[in-house]
């Protein structure tokens, strides 16, 4: 009886004693200048945040998405969504973001189009405020110098039109209580702005803590912490290394190796961070090598980084230089990298040569000493292709088409996310990248992160293809495949939009290519994770092995098949005037419901196409072509020999058929196809349209 008497008084004084010291641990003050250290301190992001938070999105994706797998997952109306209305001296001011605190925002883009675009005003009222803290047109604030200079306000690209560029603010707006964002403009018709008006499309990223004082923000702060500020801008400007005052050891890596060969490097041991790895590669074909050639790391044990060397510095298998804060690739192809890395006991760096041809490696990692604690992580990257991936046929805003979620990562265990890539190749004359981000954390039922368009989420806008490669934290190194066939990369890294996760982190994105395609696409995702957590993401030692794209045929087969060629397969050689584009639709009976056509051609321009045959000799070749009002009259010359007879693509109404071009030549091997206007139609800009299904040769 004593024993358990005594038993109870011990529990309740243990009970005690944690509730006391759970009230007496101290409460960590989060404020301006606090987060600004916090932004430009790569160490920080390799430890689990303290004070905790969860970050979260508002944006202006289509409220009709709701339930993952029904009719509307996909739906496109990803502008002018707001939360409400609020009426203030007769002014309508729409609710963008409406959160309780403590927390902050700390990433804000927009992009706009309409009359009077990004001429509204935007307002910050924290904790409850009825006057707005910040107040300023949106280009102002976002990218103009009203609020702070570049980078933390920028847009890009510098060599885009300036109002079709994304609009990016990472300058911290800590609120205690409370934040609410508002827009107010004229032009805003309805949601969606499926009538016209004013389109606005945004993103805000913004943490909320757990257990943190946070001291709000006010302008004054501008002015007070002038020197911090002018120090971070200028640290992430010329993107400040910060290895300089430490104790560095250093590894070399020089090596020839062969295929099917790897090379090893051991780290250190004991508590160390890897704090600077560059890497140089030369190859009798250095794209395939930057791409079959792969950085295995593994800390204490675990792997936790395979990749392709050109995809984890965010280069892909070009190259294509950038800096970044965490990342930097030169116009001679060396490739550095600057996460903090640490590790408790022991590290092993390999590469592995996947390719049929030998490699030349040269380069260093670099460490220094890391005191670890139970904050720690290790740093990890999973990369995996989609490889000639279909995307589905021809989409509209409300998501027909069969766009689908393409699954970047899923992670299990405690850590944050804090950034990512794509690499792909397109190969038709639409954009690719209409798809929105779903990041899921903890096990969430709907995504606390969904956006308004892949290229929204990189930081820029209006699918545009010119390079911007000097941003801290976004950069589009090559644009080229966005709007035609070709190589596109994209990165965005995360600095306090990192996304912790206790349990759990999947992230989608959507595959909403606007018309039928087969692509390549390649992700890799960046992570710091506790050990002991998990990636979905396993070696792919297949698709590094295949041959990279390079020209579109490299994917896109231009070989006749039983005689036939489809005219959207052939390979463009030459255009002097017009464009060329591949139509997309099951309404025509065209094969493959697509077909070439060739716009704003004027008398004498020419079309060289291209097409390989596996047979040779004389052949009836016919055509199966579309006709309409508006198609002109045609010369079709096949291998210099010229059909007889003028084809006229005029009918009253669009009409498909085949018709009769001849008996001529064919070659085993390639094969050109000339098309030249004869003839254009009577309207303003005297020019004709054209449109061919595919060739068939008997």
């Amino acid at each position: 009886m004593i024993k358990t008497v005594i038993n109870i008084y011990r529990g309740l004084f243990l009970v005690g004693l944690s509730l006391f010291l759970s009230q007496c641990t101290p409460v960590k003050i989060v404020n301006f200048k606090s987060l600004l250290h916090e932004l430009a301190d790569r160490e920080s992001i390799a430890q689990y945040p303290a004070p905790s938070y969860s970050l979260s999105q508002f944006s202006s994706y289509d409220r009709a998405t709701v339930k993952p797998g029904d009719s509307t997952w996909f739906a496109n109306w990803d502008r002018s969504m707001f939360i409400r209305e609020e009426v203030r001296e007769n002014k309508v001011e729409y609710v963008m973001f409406d959160t309780i605190g403590p927390g902050a925002v700390v990433r804000f883009w927009m992009t706009f189009a309409g009359e009077n675009s990004g001429e509204g005003i935007l307002r910050f009222y924290l904790d409850g405020n009825p006057e707005p803290v910040i107040i300023g047109s949106a280009l102002s604030i976002l990218s103009g110098n009203n609020l702070v200079k570049g980078p933390l306000a920028a847009s890009v690209s510098e060599s885009t039109e300036y109002k079709m560029r994304g609009h990016n603010l990472y300058l911290p707006i800590p609120y205690s209580k409370s934040c609410k964002i508002t827009y107010e403009s004229k032009n805003i018709k309805d949601p969606g702005a499926k009538t016209g008006g004013e389109a606005v499309y945004y993103n805000i990223n913004y943490r909320t803590y757990k257990n943190a004082e946070i001291k709000t923000f006010s302008l004054n702060e501008l002015n007070n912490e002038k020197a911090v500020l002018e120090t971070v801008q200028k640290n992430l400007t010329i993107m400040f290394r910060g290895t300089e005052n430490l104790k560095m050891s250093s590894r070399h890596i020089k090596a020839l190796i062969d295929p099917g060969k790897s090379f090893k490097i051991t780290l250190p041991t004991g508590g160390n961070a890897v704090r600077h790895l560059n890497i140089k590669l030369s190859a009798e074909r250095t794209e395939q090598a930057l791409r079959s050639t792969i950085l295995e790391m593994k800390f204490d044990g675990e792997q936790t980084i395979w990749s392709p060397v050109g995809d984890f510095f965010g280069t892909g298998y070009q190259i294509r230089p950038s800096n970044t804060w965490y990342t930097n690739v030169d116009s001679v192809g060396l490739m550095s990298a600057w996460w903090v890395m640490p590790y408790q006991k022991k590290a092993v760096l390999t590469l592995h040569n996947f390719n049929d041809i030998p490699v030349t490696v040269e380069g260093v990692v670099e460490t220094s000493p890391w005191k670890w604690d139970k904050r720690s992580m290790h740093f990890g990257a999973s990369w995996h292709q989609f490889t000639n991936l279909f995307t589905g046929e021809m989409k509209n805003n409300e998501g027909t088409g069969d766009p689908f979620d393409i699954n970047y990562v899923e992670l299990k265990g405690k850590g944050i996310y804090v950034g990512d890539a794509i690499t792909l190749f397109n190969t038709v004359y639409a954009w690719w990248g209409e798809g929105d981000e779903k990041i899921y954390i903890d096990g969430e039922k709907f995504p606390s992160h969904i956006g308004t368009g892949t290229e929204d989420y990189y930081g820029y806008a209006w699918c545009r293809p010119e390079v911007f490669s000097n941003h801290p934290f976004i950069a589009q190194p090559d644009g080229s495949g966005n709007f035609d066939p070709g190589y596109t990369v994209n990165i965005r890294f995360r600095g306090l939009d990192a996304i912790p996760f206790s349990e759990s982190l999947k992230f989608d994105m959507e595959m909403w290519h606007w018309t039928r395609a087969n692509i390549n696409f390649a992700p890799i995702s960046f992570r710091y994770m506790i050990p002991g957590g998990t990636s979905n993401i396993k070696p792919d030692s297949v698709s590094v092995k295949k041959a990279i794209v390079l020209k579109r045929s490299d994917l896109v087969s231009p070989i006749a098949i039983d005689g036939k060629i489809q005219a959207e397969k052939m390979v463009l050689e030459k255009i002097t005037g017009g464009d060329i584009r591949y139509q997309n639709t099951k309404r025509h009976g065209w094969g493959d419901n697509m077909q070439l056509f060739w716009s704003g051609a004027k008398v004498e321009d020419k079309l060289t196409l291209s097409f390989i045959s596996e047979k040779e000799g004389e052949f009836d070749v016919t055509a199966r072509l579309t006709f309409a009002p508006d198609y002109g009259k045609f010369h079709i010359t096949i291998n210099d020999l010229k059909c007889a007879d003028i084809v006229d693509g005029y009918n009253y109404n669009l009409l498909v058929k085949t018709i009769s071009l001849g008996r001529f030549p064919i070659k085993k091997g390639n094969n050109i196809l000339e098309l030249a206007v004869a003839e254009a139609r009577d309207n303003d800009k005297k020019t004709a349209f054209m449109g061919m299904d595919y060739l068939l040769i008997n």
